[in-house]
């Protein structure tokens, strides 16, 4: 069968396709908000609102479907990181027959229970999507069960597939490009072996994390790459071989294929939240945020877009992460290490070089007679602006460290800034609750006896109300009728933490661990 005959007979099984047993037809809607942003018109196509919260029930239904009763009888497996798995389980469920579902046990916790709750048996293995498939068939070998493959058999791309189908349907217009994550590649097959036989002039894109990106290495090489090792954060896509018949379907339909980083796709599952107050997880938001990157790569405007938002299976537990890193990669936090002086009131000094910018994170520890390095986050409108801050910190005299790109600052030594500095002598620590408001760092800063100086300062932006900051300073012993005034006058909430033996522990001083030794003999 030549390959021309074999995708009209794509758009026949496309076009029958049996998953409107399960699926829905999902809505194509605006995202006015990152539509103004990129400059183009784009459209979110809601496969995480399936039943199941992805797309993957379309093909894996349509798979077991058009099995013989026989061979439903002796069951099915299926190998998969979650959402295909969910998919078997909810089909088997509605077909009477017996599933088994091999996942990796990095597979989201939700994702396992999930099965779980549809009446799949579960096997968990291996470390990565690739080595769950090699016990699935393994286990295929033994059992006579039916493999259902999650990307690489015809039947499964046909229903997926059927999400092109739907796109034209729904939007009869012009569509500049189609963007869809890509993990095995049955997804972007099937909707792209539809949408150019129909209408040719519509790029299909792909999308990968730049960890994940064994389509991309694929295709530039010209033949199927097995990667090393993949990246877990967009766990749905994390697989290190394509499909052989995903993989000629790409060859021959998908355009272009984009990769971006973590931080791109926290960016993007914030911008669809904002448009449209539903959570992704990272491989639903990856075609978002390829249509991002696309944009501003080719530098186009007017353009009408489509993106997969391919699932919603996101444990909680990720959600932090997903906050802290989404303004990083939306472009709209910058982070430095600033090099200041060690003298009072050069911490109010550097203060003022902020200027308007809203802080999101300070951090601080004493640690040396004559400098400070300070470590800074803060709001920008762009990269640009970003680098016009920096300059300004730099023309007042301070060396200065951008650290936005810079990934072991980000997860680990913000968190590490600090320990027991011998410089701290006569250090008073109180958390604080400051109002979350232009002005209120300041407010702090100028009401202080300037004799006081500051130690320690930890702040990071929760997007609360209020902001928790913890606060060392250098009062002698006899002015603390004086300090107490100060906390007085000031109103903000406040909790004396310097005989907290956390702090002694790992931050106090000698100085206090003798006084706090000193009273408890008293």
């Amino acid at each position: 069968m030549t390959d021309a005959s074999t995708d009209v007979d794509y758009l026949r099984r496309i076009l029958t396709a049996r998953v409107y047993d399960v699926a829905e037809e999902t809505p194509l809607e605006d995202a006015p908000l990152l539509s103004e942003r990129i400059d183009n018109r784009l459209l979110l196509k809601r496969e995480d609102l399936q039943p199941v919260f992805s797309f993957k029930l379309r093909g894996a239904y349509n798979k077991m479907v058009n099995l013989s009763e026989a061979e439903r009888a002796r069951g099915v497996i299926a190998s998969s990181a979650g959402n295909h798995a969910q998919g078997v389980a909810l089909a088997a469920a509605r077909l009477g027959c017996r599933a088994t579902i091999v996942m990796p046990v990095t597979a989201p916790a939700l994702k396992v229970q999930a099965v779980r709750d549809r009446g799949a048996e579960v096997v968990l293995f291996g470390d990565s999507y690739s080595e769950a498939n090699a016990k699935a068939v393994e286990l295929v070998a033994v059992s006579g069960a039916s493999f259902v493959h999650p990307f690489d058999d015809p039947d499964v791309i046909a229903g997926q597939g059927t999400i092109g189908m739907e796109i034209l349907r729904q939007h009869p217009g012009p569509i500049d490009a189609v963007f869809v994550a890509i993990g095995g590649g049955g997804l972007i097959s099937g909707i792209g072996v539809y949408l150019k036989q129909l209408k040719p002039e519509i790029r299909i894109i792909g999308v990968q994390t730049d960890d994940s990106d064994a389509m991309a290495r694929s295709l530039e090489a010209g033949e199927r790459v097995e990667l090393e090792s993949v990246g877990l954060f967009s766990d749905g896509t994390a697989v290190r071989l394509v499909g052989v018949e995903t993989f000629r379907l790409a060859r021959k339909y998908v355009d272009d294929v984009i990769r971006v980083d973590t931080d791109a796709v926290c960016a993007a599952i914030k911008d669809v939240f904002t448009d449209t107050r539903a959570i992704l997880e990272p491989a639903g938001a990856l075609a978002i945020a390829g249509a991002k990157a696309y944009a501003e790569r080719e530098g186009v405007s007017g353009q009408t877009f489509v993106a997969i938002a391919c699932g919603a299976n996101m444990n909680f537990d990720r959600l932090r992460f997903v906050s802290e890193r989404a303004e990083i990669g939306e472009r709209r936090e910058a982070v430095f290490a600033v090099t200041i002086p060690e003298e009072r009131g050069s911490f109010r000094r550097f203060c003022q070089l902020l200027g308007d910018h809203n802080v999101t994170e300070f951090n601080y520890r004493i640690s040396h007679e004559s400098i400070a390095h300070v470590f800074v986050g803060l709001q920008v409108e762009s990269r640009a602006q970003a680098q016009e801050v920096a300059d300004s910190f730099r023309r007042a005299g301070c060396t200065t460290l951008d650290l936005t790109d810079d990934e072991l600052a980000k997860v680990h030594l913000r968190h590490l800034v600090g320990g027991k500095s011998p410089l701290a002598s006569q250090e008073v620590l109180y958390r604080f609750e400051f109002p979350e408001r232009p002005g209120a760092l300041m407010r702090f800063l100028t009401r202080m006896n300037p004799t006081w100086n500051i130690s320690l300062f930890h702040y990071r932006n929760h997007g609360a109300d209020y902001g928790r900051v913890l606060v060392g300073l250098q009062v002698p012993f006899d002015e603390q009728p004086e300090f107490d005034r100060f906390l007085a006058e000031l109103g903000y909430p406040h909790w004396n933490e310097t005989e907290n033996p956390a702090y002694r522990l790992f931050l106090g001083g000698s100085e206090w661990d003798a006084r706090g030794a000193e009273q408890e003999t008293v």
